[in-house]
Formats: structure tokens, sequence, C-alpha cells
């Protein structure tokens, strides 16, 4: 008698995941929260912005009258690093259809006083209520099927150090994007690829605050290389993504004084413009 098929890996769902779990924040008092950064969504060591990003998110939707983020900006004060924190919210204010609110991280330097990691101020409403009228000239970007697209695990790691948040994502970068890790960059500051969670979650509008900042830098594809802090994003998120895939293309067109732009536009599998974002980064020059 044959073996029966092995079935499928479960796919986990939006509120039952490991991006939910590493997200998730306990409220110590109103508008004070604790978390445990993850060392699972590391780079070079230090926790990703984009992560860090959706902790904060989920603090706020906690704390603002409407649940989803429409625009969020942030700036990076200094490195986050796993372990505990504690996020503070403010509630700026309230109206029908927008909330306003701020928030800031703060983690434990040797001597116990408290260090500000990370400060943002966003604007939250509901984006089931959003008008389904589109007047756009934005197209989704051009990237190959998924299949002919390459990931992490098919080559060396980018950086050196750790890069523990590549094994709980999805990518698989366009080919076209990819001359840097072949010694051969373009030179023309571009990164495409399909994102999603490696556990199968669907993307909501917490993990396109993720999803922004998640691919290898463009500064790669400059002919640049090493860590390349965030100092300030702005996302702006469009509409709830459907299930599926997205497709993620950033480009960088100045890199001046050490410091380069990356715009960022997120496409869900309805060929809807998603998310929106732009970010100012250090680079490392010589």
């Amino acid at each position: 008698m044959p073996e029966a098929a092995s079935a499928a890996p479960e796919r986990a769902v939006t509120g039952d995941s490991e991006f939910d779990r590493d997200t998730a924040v306990t409220r110590r008092e109103p508008g004070v929260y604790d978390i445990d950064l993850s060392a699972g969504w590391t780079i070079i060591n230090a926790v990703n912005g984009g992560y860090l990003l959706a902790v904060l998110g989920r603090a706020l939707a906690d704390a603002l009258p409407h649940a989803d983020p429409f625009t969020i900006s942030a700036h990076y004060l200094t490195a986050s690093q796993p372990g505990p924190a504690v996020v503070r919210t403010d509630v700026v204010r309230t109206g029908r259809t927008l909330s306003t609110g701020q928030a800031s991280l703060f983690q434990y330097a040797e001597d116990g006083t408290e260090v500000e990691r990370i400060r943002v101020l966003a604007s939250y409403g509901d984006l089931d209520a959003l008008p389904d009228d589109v007047r756009t000239t934005a197209k989704p970007p051009a990237i190959p099927p998924m299949e002919q697209c390459f990931g992490p695990e098919d080559g060396p790691a980018p950086v050196p150090g750790s890069s523990a948040i590549t094994d709980r994502l999805m990518l698989k970068l366009d080919p076209a994007t990819l001359g840097w890790a072949l010694g051969q960059p373009s030179g023309k500051g571009e990164m495409r690829a399909w994102f999603a969670l490696a556990d199968g979650r669907d993307p909501d509008p917490l993990s396109l605050l993720l999803a922004v900042d998640a691919l290898p830098p463009t500064a790669f594809e400059i002919g640049l290389s090493g860590w390349v802090p965030t100092v300030e994003l702005t996302v702006h998120v469009r509409c709830r993504p459907a299930p599926g895939p997205l497709r993620v293309s950033i480009t960088t067109r100045n890199l001046a004084g050490g410091f380069l732009e990356e715009d960022a536009e997120v496409w869900d599998s309805a060929d809807r413009l998603v998310a929106q974002s732009r970010q100012l980064a250090r680079v490392r020059l010589g």
C-alpha cells in the first residue's frame, strides 16, 4: 500500500503568527506598553527598523480610537538591541475619521537609565471606510515570476554578522537588481522583490510597515556595502492588502554627503498600490 502524501505545512493566520507574537505589546498602564524585542528580526545584530515601526504601530493602534495606520513618520535616534523595551504613547488629537498620536520606544543603558531609540508621529483611521475611487498613473513593478527570482538562501549572506530576519521572510529578488551579489552592481540604485512572511501569514496594514524596510539596501546596487542605518522613515498605508505575496520596489536617485533617500512602493496581489514610503539613510563611503 503506497504511503500517504505528507500534508502541506499549515499557514499561519493573522493574530497567530511569529510576526504577531514578536510585535505584541503588553499594556502596563494607559499609554505605557512593555515588549521584549525579538532577536529574530535583526540584521548585523541591530533590530530591523521596519519591525520596530510595526511594534510602535501596534501600540498606537491600542492607544488610539482608530486601528489602521494611515501615515507614520519615525526618527531613529539610536540603534535598538534585542531585549526589554518600553513604548510610551500620547494621544495628540482624536476626530471622527482620523486620530493622531505619538510614541517613543525606550531601552535601558547599563546604569539602568532609559535611552530613547525611536520616536514616531502617526495618524490612524479606518481603511475599510475609504472610498474605492482610484485615479492613478502608477503601475505595478515589472518583476519576473517568483520562480525566476532569487532569495537569500540562493547565495552568500550579503553582509557580515547576523541576518536572522531573512529566516522570517519570503524574499525573492528580481535578478536585474542582484548585480551586487555577483560583484557587478548596476549603479542604478534599484531593488525589487516578491515579499511575504515565511510562515505564510497574509499581509495586513502593520506588516506593510515591515515590508517597506525589509529588502537589501539600494546602496548595494550603487556599489556600496555594509550597514545602511535609517535616519528617518515615513510610510503611507493606502489600503488594506489582499491575501497573497506583495511586490516591493525601492529606488534611490541621489546619494550625497553620506546620505541617500529610498522611495518604496508596495503592491498587493490585486495590483493595488497598498503602501508607499520614503526614508533617509546614512551610508559609509570609501
